[in-house]
């Protein structure tokens, strides 16, 4: 049976996504203040809060606990309260002020993902009120949209306390469809430095876009092999491996030798092995060819890749309790595949049976306008009521 949209906590939870859009919590940018926010309305419903900081402290991540003392077991429902920026986007309300019509919820973040952190957080005091009988774990993480940094170092604090929960919910928006695999998601800047000249001196100068230019045609060229060694089963929209170029930038002026330039890039591997062929035959080129014929000019020649974030895949599993539970608490027993990238895969690979499944449409994200439909919302409401039992049989 679908999932009711009636729930007597929507108007709490709508409440707590109108302050939560309030706070401007863009990635790379300060998330303190919605963490101690929320971390504050947890802790008053009966949780017990771990806050972890950022090695820079301007970031942080935020895990409550409510039920037994005992740290294993239990379940984790994940969400990242970062947002992508909204420069250059044409919102017809502000992107930051929720905004309540025509049944949905605008603004910055209402599906991507902190509807679902407000279902969560209005679900609280419901679940400290009952005789758990396994912990319920409410997880706030920083800067998943730049290579799940905050998950990455989220997975060690709870590792070093020895907390491992059995199953997680990460509530990205899936539209309240159980999704039980995702690509990795592989973020580098590379950046090359050659010899500024005069435009008319070719000769004396090494053209920092030009090396650029060459590494992103062979980037290209493998993808383009990458599309023959998909395996049969993929489930994947593309099914294939996928890598694109975001960002270039470089020079000064139409007139100079460029002596800089750096490329923003990402692949979105379906298999472990097509990550390591495209590192390792990128590195063999930039060794065997790029850096020699650079350096036969400019001996201080170099073109060195920052790891922005490796984040690997969710993989599907044959016996998944997550993907079980979510099937009993949703009644869909359907399980998908999507290209996009989430946490998901961070947590599963530390032992804990993950599945993704939240409100709002991944179409919505990230785009000007962004909503979740106040009925999607209820929903999602109604899969934590489910929980009550699970967390106390």
């Amino acid at each position: 049976m679908p999932l009711s949209a009636d729930h007597p906590r929507l108007e709490d939870a709508i409440t707590l996504l109108d302050r939560l859009i309030a706070f401007p919590t863009i990635s790379l940018q300060s998330n303190l203040e919605l963490i101690g926010e929320a971390a504050g309305w947890l802790e008053a419903a009966g949780a017990r809060i771990r806050v972890w900081n950022s090695n820079d402290g301007s970031r942080a991540n935020c895990l409550a606990t409510i039920g037994p003392e005992n740290a294993n077991g239990g379940i984790m429902l994940s969400g990242h309260s970062d947002v992508v920026p909204v420069t250059g986007q044409n919102w017809t309300s502000e992107p930051f002020k929720m905004d309540r019509r025509d049944g949905r919820l605008y603004g910055r973040g209402t599906c991507d993902m902190k509807g679902f952190i407000a279902a969560a957080i209005a679900m609280a005091s419901d679940f400290s009120a009952l005789p758990l009988t396994r912990p319920v774990h409410i997880a706030l993480t920083y800067d998943e949209e730049t290579g799940c940094l905050g998950g990455q170092q989220l997975v060690r604090d709870m590792a070093a306390e020895g907390i491992l929960p059995s199953v997680c919910i990460v509530g990205e928006p899936t539209s309240m469809r159980i999704i039980e695999g995702h690509k990795g998601c592989y973020e580098y800047t590379t950046r090359f430095t050659g010899l500024a000249a005069h435009g008319s001196l070719t000769h004396q100068g090494v053209n920092a876009i030009e090396y650029a230019a060459r590494y992103i045609t062979r980037l290209m060229d493998i993808r383009e092999q990458l599309k023959n060694s998909t395996p049969a089963s993929q489930r994947f929209e593309p099914p294939y491996t996928t890598l694109q170029i975001g960002r270039i930038k470089g020079g000064v002026s139409r007139n100079t030798i460029a002596g800089d330039c750096a490329v923003d890039w990402e692949m979105r591997p379906v298999q472990s092995d097509d990550a390591r062929h495209v590192k390792s035959e990128i590195e063999r080129y930039v060794q065997e060819e790029l850096l020699p014929a650079m350096r036969e000019r400019a001996p201080d020649a170099a073109i060195e890749t920052e790891v922005i974030g490796e984040v690997i895949g969710l993989l599907p599993a044959s016996e998944s309790q997550a993907r079980d539970i979510c099937a009993a608490l949703t009644g869909d027993t359907k399980t998908d595949v999507v290209s996009f990238g989430t946490e998901a895969g961070l947590y599963q690979e530390m032992g804990t049976s993950t599945v993704v499944c939240g409100p709002g449409s991944i179409e919505q994200a990230h785009k000007p306008d962004e909503y979740v439909e106040i009925a999607e919302l209820g929903r999602c409401l109604n899969m934590l009521e489910g929980l009550k039992k699970k967390l106390t049989a």
